[in-house]
């Protein structure tokens, strides 16, 4: 059985009889995970065999496990912080926060293949223009060329792991002030600006081999009058044509407020897809979920399935082994020193 184009969630810490043949079906290609699918290392790892064992190939297990705000697993995993530290506390010295991005990018995705985890949707690399709330501290800087770098070096550490990354939210979600949980944002500047700055830190990591990307549900009218995630232009275009990017498109979440542009959830997985997205995302609706599954239950692409192929995970270590290395020690040393003085507060079943 391949891979189906869409990511599903689940309602808790075990494999019910209902998620088992949601996860069965021909169009699910992978599961996002949320802080309540979690309760200890060992039982997460345990749930994550499970899902691996049902299909082959295995369906992809994903999270958000940015750091600060937007970590799903806390108990048992170092707690990371918010990407905006590495700049901050490095006191501008960006040869050092490049090596605490390295690390700390190393040390998510070590722990996080311990359990099964394939990869993480971050790096976050849009920019801080201190306009956007739900972006703010997730974002590396307010320079692109400071994003590209930290997130770059977040992204080798990752890779170092064996996990891939996924950037978002393409082509820029700083330059807005509203939630596009809640609404649909509008950002008019026009594409020489973006591409002068917004686009710079994807164009960087593509250039570096990133393997995924996340597109923004925001519209940039002088550009298209579509959101970037249902618009052929930003995907089609720009992303796989101008910047070469060949690896994975996913949709952000379909349940988000601003996916409520392309109509109902089978219209919303439809117009992704048809713009260029390899996979979509719908979370924290059932009923969403399975509208799009059967709307999608014929749905064949094998470029698309030859993308998602490559996201899984590379073999590792398990935790406690993890914890003999000496690179977990000192990781895990200046992981703490950076989130000291962090306030860290957010809904962690919010999907970001």
């Amino acid at each position: 059985m391949l891979h189906g184009p869409v990511f599903v969630d689940l309602l808790g810490t075990e494999l019910t009889a209902a998620d088992r043949q949601l996860l069965m079906h021909p169009a699910t290609g992978g599961v996002i995970l949320f802080t309540r699918n979690f309760a200890s290392p060992q039982q997460l790892y345990r749930l994550i065999q499970a899902i691996h064992e049902l299909r082959s190939p295995q369906l992809l297990v994903a999270v958000d496990q940015e750091g600060g705000r937007v970590q799903r697993f806390r108990n048992g995993f170092t707690r990371l912080p918010p990407a905006a530290c590495f700049a901050q506390r490095c006191g501008g010295d960006l040869r050092a926060a490049r090596h605490a991005a390295r690390e700390l990018g190393w040390l998510m995705a070590a722990e996080l293949r311990a359990v099964g985890v394939d990869f993480s949707f971050a790096p976050v690399l849009d920019l801080n223009l201190g306009l956007s709330a739900v972006i703010g501290d997730r974002a590396f800087a307010e320079s692109a060329d400071s994003v590209g770098q930290l997130a770059g070096a977040w992204m080798l550490g990752a890779r170092e792991a064996g996990m891939v990354s996924v950037g978002k939210h393409f082509p820029g979600h700083g330059g807005v002030t509203i939630d596009s949980h809640l609404a649909l944002p509008v950002d008019e500047r026009d594409l020489t600006t973006l591409t002068t700055h917004d686009l710079r830190p994807f164009a960087r990591l593509i250039d570096n081999g990133l393997e995924g990307i996340m597109p923004a549900h925001v519209i940039y009218p002088s550009c298209d009058s579509k959101p970037a995630g249902f618009s052929r232009f930003w995907l089609q275009d720009i992303l796989r044509g101008r910047l070469g990017f060949q690896g994975a498109i996913f949709s952000d979440d379909l349940s988000m407020g601003a996916a409520e542009y392309a109509g109902a959830y089978a219209g919303r997985a439809r117009a992704a897809l048809q713009a260029g997205c390899d996979a979509v995302l719908v979370c924290n609706n059932p009923d969403g979920a399975l509208e799009v599954l059967q709307s999608l239950k014929d749905y064949h692409d094998p470029v698309a399935q030859s993308r998602m192929v490559r996201l899984h995970g590379r073999p590792s270590r398990t935790l406690e082994q993890l914890r003999e290395d000496p690179r977990w020690h000192r990781a895990v040393e200046l992981a703490g020193q950076l989130t000291a003085e962090s306030n860290l507060t957010l809904n962690l079943d919010s999907p970001i």
